[in-house]
């Protein structure tokens, strides 16, 4: 079947086959799964004015992943010798799920490279001695990723409340302090300026607290992309790949899938990537060798916060 026969449909992201346009869209098969990532809950100790997974302490339309759950897919990675390096840990605020620390150990027993987005704020300070001693335990293993959303307290606490940027800096200051490897996930558009900038701004704040993180590193500083649902953006064809001049194995759900446990579901699911947790689409089964198939890049983010972004949540 050509694109000319087929049908377009009424709207753009309508279609997972086919664009407004009428065109094939793109789609990305799973090279390798690299990276899993486990959403912990919805449940957070702030109300950000721009979460794109809508955290509170009040929204848990994803409920606590348990540690049973998440032994079951580290259980599946070995049976079926999957080539999983990197295990990813995302809210939500991880830490105040009260099995974070038993799913954060058997991750780093089984010898994975661990990755944990936090606040760095109170949830995560209250588990403090036990995190240290993990830490330890597994030396090399183990990033705590901060959101960090600028490099001034005022765009900061206009995202996050009064006085969240202090409180986080302390956190960082105790990770620091205690070997952590850090890293910070920071805003790209914030305060509209350039990536220099940015860049250079947080380069001051972190020699000024007395951080060991290099603001020139993507890696170290990731400056995310900011995902308006409402924004205008194209839709990824078959043929952009080549006028773009990129390659589908630079999108995030060829290496990496998300596990979930929806509010009132009867067991955990796999979705396409870490930024779709509610669209029913990117649920690709209960199981990873279910969620092997390719996914249709049939949503806004797939466009503007992945291909043309090129962002990526893991390393």
């Amino acid at each position: 079947m050509t694109a000319a026969t087929l049908a377009p449909p009424t709207a753009k992201f309508r279609d997972p086959q086919v664009t407004a346009k009428g065109e094939r869209r793109a789609a990305v098969a799973l090279g390798a799964l690299s990276t899993l990532w486990f959403n912990t809950g919805t449940l957070c100790n702030l109300t950000c004015a721009n979460c794109y997974i809508e955290s509170s302490p009040r929204n848990d339309a994803l409920v606590y992943i348990s540690a049973a759950e998440v032994r079951e897919y580290l259980d599946e990675i070995a049976r079926d010798a999957l080539p999983v390096e990197e295990v990813g840990f995302t809210g939500g605020e991880p830490f105040m799920n009260p099995d974070m620390l038993a799913m954060l150990a058997d991750t780093l027993q089984r010898g994975f490279q661990a990755l944990v987005l936090t606040n760095a704020m109170r949830p995560m300070m209250r588990h403090k001695d036990a995190l240290a001693a993990l830490n330890a335990a597994h030396p090399g293993q183990l990033t705590i990723r901060v959101s960090l959303d600028h490099y001034g307290a005022a765009l900061h606490d206009l995202e996050r409340g009064r006085g969240t940027f202090e409180t986080t800096m302390q956190g960082m200051a105790w990770l620091a302090a205690e070997g952590f490897r850090i890293n910070v996930a920071g805003r790209a558009a914030f305060g509209h300026e350039p990536e220099a900038a940015l860049r250079q701004g947080y380069a001051l704040l972190f020699a000024e607290r007395g951080l060991p993180l290099d603001a020139a590193d993507p890696v170290a500083l990731m400056l995310f992309p900011e995902m308006d649902p409402a924004a205008e953006v194209p839709e990824i064809t078959e043929s952009c790949w080549g006028i773009l001049g990129k390659s589908p194995d630079s999108v995030m759900c060829s290496s990496s899938r998300m596990v979930v446990r929806r509010r009132g579901a009867e067991h955990a699911v796999v979705l396409a990537c870490t930024l779709l947790a509610y669209d029913p689409q990117f649920e690709l089964g209960a199981t990873l060798a279910e969620a092997s198939r390719p996914v249709p890049l049939n949503h806004p983010h797939c466009a503007k916060f992945c291909v043309l972004g090129g962002a990526a949540c893991s390393r």
